[in-house]
């Protein structure tokens, strides 16, 4: 992001849907957007037939009635043009794998490792993933290419790897003992086979502890032309649970309840915005593969439809708009919408102890630079200071042995979650709210 572009002038969606200026496309009567390119109001004009007329991109909009294309922003397009391959995957806090082309084979090389995994700053899990990774890296690839994987084992163990979703030879379905032997500790399996489905897949450990010792990554098959409407922004989100016992750092795969949850192996608010522009039309990937919980995902400001799951592409006439929806273990989901709604949106798990105990993203300030909140900020010198007892049974979550432990952070930790790029322009205040509850609570441990 140039330093000429600001926070309200961009839209951050999922990990929180950050500001945009508020305008409307061209042809409703609405004032040019002077933050956008004179390029993209240009496509936007493009995009903007009669068809849509009844639909904003630039602010809440309801569109026309329930059967229509433009309600709720069905199949409202983007600022993209129609016709051109699918914009890459954004996966935040996690890698793309690199490949290669072998006389025609996609070539891909996964090693399967022990992974020390930083969910928080200065907290980490020792876990296992793929190259060196937890969740892996992500794959991509095209409908109708061929691709190879070579899975080199540098576990203690044996292990195999499993194509979540895709249609391929017996052989290389990675089930030991039905379709293949276990990769012995040490070496090295060769999966090959051919690409016809789309969506999103995910590739796993198929030994019941490892999955549960986070083993798993994205595989996405893009067709060769976007889907239309196409998207301009596309991210993936993977949804797991760990126990971490009291003094320790390794996960327990045994452990039937989970005291720490994370969206891409981090937890709020480590996690990382997704940042796109106002008017553009989003898409989020979601996977669970959390051991045994499901997760009501929940995004605010905001209409999505649920256009795929793991078996692919949903036909638009069947469609769902929702603003959550279910995601069961070993789940995938798509969701689309357009970024009409300019703000710092939440979007989390809705289940009370997930949403608690980090499965979130980042929610920003209402509120830039140095305006005021409301009168109640001006009384705040003149009131006693808060004094929370926090051995107080209260302040204790059930199965969460923790208590919350990540608001206790420093001020090395906070900075490490705020200087990052998405994230700026929109958690000072927080951070400054975070630092005032430590140093009540290191007066109350003094």
């Amino acid at each position: 992001m140039s330093d000429g572009v600001t926070r309200r002038q961009i839209l951050a969606t999922g990990a929180a849907l950050a500001a945009g200026t508020l305008s409307a496309q061209l042809g409703q009567g609405e004032p040019l957007d002077p933050s956008r390119s004179r390029t993209d109001q240009t496509q936007t004009a493009k995009n903007s037939n009669k068809k849509f007329s009844r639909y904003s991109r630039y602010r809440p909009s309801f569109g026309g009635p329930p059967d229509s294309d433009e309600y709720l922003g069905k199949l409202v397009p983007g600022l993209r043009k129609s016709g051109l391959e699918p914009v890459p995957l954004e996966t935040p806090d996690l890698e793309k794998l690199s490949w290669k082309m072998v006389n025609g084979v996609k070539e891909f090389e996964l090693r399967c490792t022990p992974v020390s995994r930083e969910f928080l700053p200065g907290k980490f899990m020792h876990v296992w993933g793929f190259n060196d990774s937890m969740p892996g890296p992500t794959m991509e690839a095209f409908q109708g290419e061929r691709v190879r994987i070579i899975v080199h084992n540098e576990l203690p163990e044996p292990t195999s790897v499993h194509w979540h979703g895709l249609e391929l030879p017996v052989e290389f379905d990675g089930v030991p003992g039905v379709t293949q032997h276990l990769i012995p500790a040490g070496g090295t399996y060769v999966y090959e086979y051919d690409l016809h489905q789309t969506g999103t897949f995910f590739y796993h450990s198929h030994v019941a502890m490892q999955e549960a010792f986070g083993m798993v990554g994205f595989f996405i098959i893009h067709p060769r032309v976007a889907y239309d409407p196409p998207v301009d922004r596309d991210f993936g989100l993977i949804f797991q649970n760990f126990f971490i016992p009291p003094n320790s750092t390794t996960a327990d795969s045994m452990r039937m309840d989970w005291n720490w949850h994370t969206i891409n192996g981090r937890s709020g608010p480590y996690t990382t915005p997704l940042v796109c522009k106002h008017g553009e039309r989003v898409r989020i990937r979601l996977i669970d593969f959390s051991p045994m919980q499901h997760h009501p995902i929940h995004i605010h400001g905001h209409t999505f439809w649920l256009t795929g799951t793991e078996g692919g592409r949903i036909p638009p006439t069947a469609w769902i708009p929702r603003n959550t929806t279910l995601v069961g273990v070993a789940m995938a989901q798509d969701f689309e919408f357009v970024a009409f709604n300019p703000g710092d949106w939440i979007f989390h798990c809705h289940m009370v102890h997930h949403m608690m105990n980090h499965m979130v993203r980042q929610v920003g300030p209402r509120i830039r630079g140095e305006e005021e909140v409301s009168k109640y900020l001006h009384s705040l010198p003149n009131r006693p200071p808060a004094k929370p007892v926090l051995e107080s049974p209260a302040f204790g979550v059930p199965g969460y042995p923790q208590k919350m432990q990540s608001m206790e952070m420093s001020q090395e930790a906070m900075q490490q979650i705020n200087a990052r790029r998405e994230t700026r322009g929109m958690r000072q205040k927080m951070a400054r709210r975070r630092q005032r509850f430590n140093d009540g609570h290191a007066g109350l441990a003094g």
